[in-house]
């Protein structure tokens, strides 16, 4: 677990990072304090916690306690949001501050219903994405390429009845099948947090994640697995095909194709 500061609009916004659920929580009190100047920022969100529970909103059951420094030094329980259900509670702030956020939530939400679509549109958008974060064009062509095997994928787990939490799982069973870890300890390898594991491999980490997810697809397509037991004995095989693979190219460049550096994944 890790505590931190962050600051935001020159003011000390406390924020917690669960590792176990890979979520950041925020103070809400803090973020109150920034969005409206209220003198008695506890007071305002007091109020508004009232009323989310008279209006039966679904977001008040969603507060998580944590303890936080404050400026007395000690430690003291507060409410908490994570980052979704934090921009859910701030659209029902009425303050000139909190604006932005509404506005670009709302841009958000119409660049998705676009996308639904168009798909052609996310695949640009994120094109423009990754160029603006320093991604090599041949890195970016690389990392599309495998959204569109991993939709693959995701369609086949539906077609044979696994579920969406069981996404994870099977994903997993990949991963750990073709790199020898699974998701979270070569999340740690690299030194991420949040961040998206695919955007922090080489092109060769990419290229044996994909070859394992299109194996599984094509094995699952043949042998037609039901049930969570039976897709994830799929997932081991599909991952393995690609862990010969990777065994083979250590075996001639002498040196393992796992990168833990996560800057050596950007550039020209």
């Amino acid at each position: 677990m890790k505590k931190s500061i962050i600051l935001f609009d020159q003011k000390q916004v406390r924020r917690h990072w669960d590792a176990e659920k890979e979520l950041w929580f925020f103070s809400v009190v803090d973020v109150v304090a920034v969005l409206t100047d209220s003198s008695i920022p506890k007071r305002y969100w007091s109020d508004l916690k009232l009323r989310l529970r008279e209006e039966g909103s679904q977001l008040y059951e969603k507060i998580v306690q944590l303890k936080f420094k404050a400026t007395d030094g000690k430690k003291y329980t507060t409410d908490c949001f994570s980052t979704e259900n934090l921009l859910r509670a701030i659209q029902s702030i009425p303050s000139k501050k909190a604006e932005p956020f509404k506005l670009w939530l709302a841009q958000v939400g119409y660049q998705r219903i676009e996308e639904i679509e168009d798909p052609e549109l996310a695949f640009n958008r994120a094109m423009q994405i990754y160029l603006k974060k320093g991604y090599s064009k041949e890195w970016i062509n690389q990392r599309l390429k495998t959204i569109e095997v991993r939709k693959a994928l995701t369609d086949e787990w539906e077609d044979r009845g696994a579920k969406g939490f069981e996404y994870g799982i099977l994903t997993d069973d990949i991963t750990k099948a073709w790199s020898g870890q699974n998701v979270k300890s070569y999340k740690k390898l690299k030194g991420l947090q949040k961040q998206n594991l695919r955007d922090n491999m080489s092109n060769l980490e990419l290229v044996l994640n994909m070859l394992a997810e299109a194996s599984t697809t094509e094995i699952s397509k043949k042998k037609k697995p039901s049930g969570l037991p039976a897709n994830r004995r799929v997932a081991k095989q599909g991952g393995i095909v690609a862990k010969k693979a990777r065994l083979e190219i250590e075996k001639q460049i002498g040196e393992s194709v796992i990168v833990s550096n996560v800057s050596e994944q950007i550039g020209e």
